[in-house]
């Protein structure tokens, strides 16, 4: 019987947690950039992961310049669908293309956005 109580009751973390009202994609930019249309809107999301995917293939394996080249074009791809989080990530390895720790702060950018766009599809 304690099993069942425990499995429906509300936990007690009120402070401990609180949940992101941010969202890894901007929708009111999205909206504005397919005007409303919510099946082209999951089209260029699934395109843009894809795309995130080989950039970031690109930068972690490129040499300085094609790291570049890679977080140049992330980045505008980024910013037309309005993830701001990966296109100040892929504008910092542009300026410092050398830095791992960047490329790190990339990748999980990257990989949030990713699975948030994952959740959208099911």
């Amino acid at each position: 019987m304690a099993a069942l109580k425990v499995a429906f009751e509300a936990p007690d973390n009120t402070g401990r947690s609180i949940p992101s009202a941010r969202t890894p994609i901007n929708f009111t930019h999205l909206a504005n950039q397919t005007m409303g249309d919510k099946g082209l809107e999951m089209e260029v999301l699934r395109l843009f992961a894809r795309q995130a995917r080989q950039a970031m293939a690109e930068i972690m394996a490129g040499a300085v310049e094609r790291r570049q080249e890679a977080a140049h074009r992330l980045k505008g791809a980024a910013l037309a669908i309005g993830a701001a989080g990966i296109a100040e990530a892929a504008a910092a390895i542009e300026a410092q293309p050398g830095d791992p720790t960047l490329q790190g702060e990339l990748a999980a950018a990257v990989l949030e956005t990713e699975l948030f766009i994952l959740k959208l599809c099911r």
